[in-house]
């Protein structure tokens, strides 16, 4: 899957959801219409964290298939295997073969693109075939209104100072190969982009007392 150039880092990743309570996720998979998810990164400046706010009005498909991935673990220890700095930063290739397999075939559909991909926003990447969404994700470093057109649909946003951390991620360019991370995962990233930055976990929590 494709989008443009771009270039992965050294980071580690936790991702947690706290959704507002009067919110629930029903069978079709609909998120509550607010959640926000902390990243807790290690980036080559070292433990660092930012946050994401997802909005589901935005994109109601991606935002749940986003929910849908977390509570899955699927972004358990995986790579950002694109990095471009005049561009965006993508991840959500499994380092497990047989996750990607099995997800590859799960697409989802278009919808609507309400909100530009502005800088900091994330948003599903997808090749140029109709309702090909499944997995991968990518946040804007740069203003890219013109992917607007191409049916990119954002569905959140990095919160406050967050994206200096984003920018930290090591930059890899377009080096790994797509087919290869599909085929044989983190043994291939591992062993020949050792640098890396990495997502390590991805947890859902409940709103705190503070919250509710």
């Amino acid at each position: 899957m494709k989008l443009a150039a771009a270039r992965a880092a050294h980071s580690c990743f936790a991702i947690v959801i706290a959704c507002d309570l009067d919110c629930s996720l029903a069978s079709n998979l609909r998120p509550c219409a607010t959640s926000r998810v902390r990243f807790d990164v290690e980036t080559t400046k070292g433990a660092e964290s930012f946050t994401l706010k997802v909005h589901s009005d935005w994109a109601p498909i991606g935002a749940a298939r986003f929910k849908e991935l977390v509570e899955a673990e699927f972004y358990h220890d995986t790579r950002f295997f694109r990095v471009i700095p005049s561009f965006m930063v993508q991840f959500g290739l499994s380092g497990d073969a047989a996750k990607n397999a099995h997800w590859r075939a799960k697409t989802i559909k278009d919808e609507p693109v309400k909100m530009s991909n502005k800088p900091g926003y994330i948003t599903f990447a997808k090749t140029g075939a109709p309702n090909s969404r499944t997995t991968q994700l990518f946040i804007n470093y740069v203003d890219n209104q013109r992917l607007d057109g191409m049916g990119f649909a954002p569905f959140g946003e990095v919160e406050g100072d967050g994206m200096a951390v984003v920018k930290r991620i090591f930059d890899c360019g377009e080096r790994p190969n797509q087919g290869q991370i599909q085929s044989q995962g983190n043994s291939y990233l591992d062993a020949s982009f050792p640098t890396l930055s990495k997502i390590v976990s991805v947890t859902i929590i409940e709103p705190s007392k503070e919250e509710i």
